[in-house]
């Protein structure tokens, strides 16, 4: 998909190790997630993830954000658990 808008969700964890574990709770509900109008993709350089949402529109980016930012709070607070 060629999305005319996207945004960039930058994530950066105290090490590499931590966010190696929110992007192994993560990577599998990317291609489960995305939709007609939106999605996103995810990438790790050590301590950081960074997610690209695109989207046909802005209610679609707005919503696919939303998803990915909730997504990701939730994997960050099953990780301190462990």
């Amino acid at each position: 998909m060629t999305a005319p808008h996207r945004t960039v969700l930058t994530f950066d964890y105290p090490d590499a190790e931590r966010a190696r574990r929110v992007e192994r709770s993560l990577r599998p509900e990317l291609g489960a997630i995305d939709g007609d109008r939106t999605t996103a993709t995810l990438t790790r350089d050590g301590a950081t993830l960074e997610f690209t949402v695109a989207a046909e529109d802005l209610v679609a980016l707005r919503a696919g954000c939303n998803t990915w930012l909730t997504l990701t709070s939730v994997a960050e607070a099953a990780g301190e658990s462990l």
